[in-house]
């Protein structure tokens, strides 16, 4: 593929990060429009989105740096090398909702029902990111002996060469396209505050545990398992959405978006 898109002298404009970030100003504009039909405000979105960016990508670098720790012990500038590739989506997303939660508990807005307007943008927003990855070469696949197997040979990427492999990376994206699609038919049908991030949480793991089964790069077993990490923290995900999809009650027919105080 083609991890570096345009070099000009020094400076290179590497896919990965491109990827990376127009997924992160898709999912902004959707959860920005998805805002404005609720009455929520553009710069509270923005806010908001500012926050989980950052978070989000702390939180993935770090599980990606202690899933490889013995690595980055011996090369610790690379830590900061995002362009890359070596993102744990699950690890981002722990911590960015931790850091959303505690600042919509400060601004005291309703958690569940901003969090549906933040769902399918980052559905979206995800799957964008995935092509990234392809072109990066990371969250590569098996050896596979398939039609749809692909070979990576820049020596630039970050999968191995000359070897066919499963297209982990575009079975990710494509679930997530589908995910962002469903979410906004659960979006227009939603019942209670709440519901429309469930199902994220529950469809995005079982697309995870699904696509790990095809995933060829390590990240690291539970000890005397067979189970990655990513594996762990999915089924865990999973479990906990499908428990919370029932214990939160539909109350009534209120399906007012969020708004705060502050407003």
């Amino acid at each position: 593929m083609y991890p570096d898109l345009i070099s000009i002298g020094p400076l290179t404009i590497h896919t990965y990060g491109l990827f990376v970030a127009l997924g992160f100003a898709s999912a902004i504009y959707v959860i920005i429009r998805l805002g404005k039909r609720e009455g929520v405000p553009p710069q509270q979105i923005m806010d908001m989105a500012f926050i989980g960016i950052v978070w989000a990508i702390i939180g993935s670098r770090l599980f990606y740096v202690l899933l490889n720790l013995g690595y980055y012990r011996q090369n610790p500038l690379d830590i900061l090398k995002l362009w890359q590739g070596g993102l744990v989506f699950s690890g981002g997303l722990i911590v960015a909702l931790a850091a959303l939660a505690w600042h919509m508990r400060r601004r005291r807005m309703p958690v569940l029902a901003t969090a549906d307007l933040f769902a399918p943008g980052l559905a979206l927003g995800q799957a964008i990111g995935r092509i990234g990855c392809f072109f990066a070469g990371c969250c590569y696949g098996r050896p596979a002996d398939i039609p749809w197997a692909v070979v990576f040979t820049d020596p630039q990427c970050l999968a191995p060469l000359h070897l066919p492999l499963h297209p982990t990376q575009a079975y990710a994206a494509l679930g997530g396209f589908l995910l962002f699609g469903i979410l906004l038919f659960v979006m227009k049908k939603r019942t209670f505050p709440g519901q429309v991030f469930i199902w994220y949480l529950i469809l995005h793991s079982t697309f995870r545990l699904l696509v790990e089964r095809f995933r060829g790069d390590h990240r690291g077993l539970i000890p005397g398992t067979e189970m990655s990490t990513t594996q762990l923290l999915s089924l865990v995900v999973l479990i906990g959405s499908v428990v919370a999809l029932y214990v939160i009650k539909p109350k009534g027919s209120d399906r007012q978006g969020p708004r705060s105080d502050s407003e």
